[in-house]
């Protein structure tokens, strides 16, 4: 008896319930995804932190090794993906949040993806090149 009560209080719609969605079709995904980059984020951001603090004063040749180094710029590559992804997903909440219409919606996000993909696309670009062409002292 008590079952079917709850069964007829749901406030999920029958065809809900055979899917198993719930009224955002993918909220638990963009929040485990959230949470994930943020994880990630926060042992890669102390990092460079303490990296960019080390570098004070160093010339430009100095920047370059650093960045040369196969361990930093595996570091370094692995934040810009996390934090752009994060950036992406974080800007799409507030367009679906705060947009009026579906094409508004779906503009924005296709925007903010295209653009986090570019700029992702350019600093990883500019790390590799970096990486490629000054190779550590000890590989020569």
């Amino acid at each position: 008896m008590a079952n079917e009560i709850a069964e007829r209080t749901t406030l999920r719609s029958p065809l809900g319930r055979v899917r198993g969605l719930g009224s955002s079709k993918s909220g638990v995904h963009h929040w485990w995804l959230m949470r994930v980059t943020s994880v990630a984020l926060l042992p890669l951001s102390i990092w460079l932190i303490f990296a960019l603090a080390g570098l004070a004063g160093a010339s430009h040749a100095e920047a370059l090794a650093f960045i040369g180094r196969p361990f930093n710029a595996v570091l370094l590559l692995a934040f810009l993906a996390a934090a752009f992804h994060h950036t992406a997903y974080g800007v799409q909440v507030i367009i679906e949040d705060y947009a009026n219409s579906e094409w508004a919606k779906l503009a924005g996000i296709l925007a903010v993806k295209g653009l986090a993909v570019l700029l992702w696309l350019a600093a990883s670009l500019a790390v590799l090149r970096i990486v490629l062409m000054n190779p550590p002292a000890s590989a020569l």
